[in-house]
């Protein structure tokens, strides 16, 4: 259910009054006047009955005589707001024992005094505003209820955004370390290593592939101009291209290969490995 639909729900429940004397034909008026405004009346003829009626029923407002056998009104407004602090409670006595009245006004225990004989309009006037009060409170309760939840909701969010977050910082501290771990065995690498954009730039050399280039750095160079002819004779093979290279009367194998079949990186790698070499690795002896 959402919040407009428990709105709806909240605005058509019965409003719940529960009226406390030891007189029934007291009762009876109260009732009978009340009973226009639509209210859900419940009636009690003394504090232990109603406090029984609390302890089962769900009640907005309560109106309770002073004077009453087993209990007064001003000690079963003290329980019944220990008990149900939500309920908004008003004294109706045609005995004005000040003193006691006085106190428990000041505790909170009472919202309303009123003496009997009452005025209709009155008594009418003042239970309608305890309902609307009542109303503010309840209303006020389900905001906070409804903030402390959007707010857990949203603690877990973050909880849950800052665990993802720490994740993806570990993996690309991983990816970081594996790039160096990378970077640092290309680098050594004995094979010629070049890596060119697709403008035939020169964006890596190893240190074996700097070698070739006679003390000169190839990077951001044509490869073109560090070593004419290097492309020409290629053939292809496949996605490869092979050929052989001379540079300064040594030979070189050459591998061409086109990057991003495997990646997102564009351009191509070019490997050089001299012929010597490769054969004394093949025949070491």
């Amino acid at each position: 259910m959402n919040a407009s639909d428990q709105t709806a729900v909240q605005e058509q429940a019965p409003r719940v009054l529960l009226l406390v004397d030891d007189e029934k034909n007291i009762l009876a008026a109260l009732r009978r006047l009340l009973h226009a405004e639509k209210y859900r009346i419940l009636t009690a003829n003394s504090a232990p009955e109603a406090l029984e009626l609390l302890a089962s029923t769900p009640v907005d407002v309560i109106v309770s005589d002073q004077r009453m056998p087993d209990m007064t009104g001003v000690e079963f407004f003290r329980i019944a707001k220990e008990r149900y602090p939500e309920t908004i409670r008003i004294m109706l006595s045609g005995y004005t024992e000040l003193q006691s009245v006085t106190d428990a006004v000041n505790e909170g225990a009472i919202y309303k005094f009123l003496t009997k004989p009452w005025d209709d309009n009155q008594l009418k006037t003042h239970v309608a505003e305890a309902f609307h009060r009542k109303g503010l409170s309840d209303e006020n309760a389900r905001l906070h209820a409804q903030l402390r939840l959007a707010n857990a909701e949203l603690a877990n969010a973050n909880a849950q955004l800052e665990g993802l977050v720490q994740k993806k910082e570990r993996q690309i501290h991983r990816d970081e370390i594996m790039l160096d771990v990378v970077h640092e065995v290309l680098r050594h690498l004995p094979l010629a290593v070049i890596g060119l954009d697709n403008d035939n730039l020169v964006v890596l050399a190893n240190i074996a592939a700097e070698q070739l280039g006679a003390g000169n750095s190839l990077l951001g160079k044509e490869i073109e101009s560090v070593m004419p002819a290097l492309l020409q004779n290629l053939t292809s093979e496949g996605e490869a291209r092979r050929g052989v290279f001379e540079l300064e009367g040594k030979a070189f194998d050459v591998l061409l290969c086109p990057m991003g079949q495997h990646s997102l990186s564009r351009g191509r790698l070019l490997t050089l490995c001299r012929q010597d070499e490769r054969k004394k690795r093949r025949d070491p002896t």
